[in-house]
């Protein structure tokens, strides 16, 4: 599928939008932090914002496009479980909160499926 050249900046956009929301509304993000994982909820929502802002440079930058890509598919199945902890927690929530709760969980596809489809385009530039 031909993607636009604007693409891999749009999503590297994306991805520093949500790094930054991270550090500017830490709490919203604590609360998504599966209870599984060790340490306080806030070091992972720092950590992940950090490293959202690392891809978002990587994805922006034609020189480490590709790498940087694959590594945003990545992370994007990798915070998965939190999305499904925040369905969870939501679930008894206000019909429009858990909806959104729950809409995030498909949201997750198409944003794996962008950051292969940059990472692609990127080798074949190369």
């Amino acid at each position: 599928m031909p993607r636009s050249e604007r693409s891999p900046l749009l999503l590297a956009g994306l991805l520093a939008a949500a790094g930054v929301a991270h550090f500017a509304s830490p709490r919203q993000f604590d609360a998504t932090i599966p209870r599984a994982l060790p340490g306080s909820p806030r070091t992972w929502t720092y950590a992940s914002g950090a490293v959202e802002l690392a891809l978002a440079a990587g994805v922006a930058l034609p020189r480490t496009r590709s790498a940087a890509a694959k590594a945003a598919a990545a992370f994007f199945v990798g915070v998965f479980p939190a999305n499904v902890q925040m369905a969870v927690d939501w679930r008894h929530r206000p019909a429009p909160l858990r909806t959104a709760a729950l809409a995030r969980l498909p949201l997750q596809v198409p944003l794996v499926l962008w950051a292969r489809g940059i990472a692609r385009g990127a080798e074949g530039q190369a």
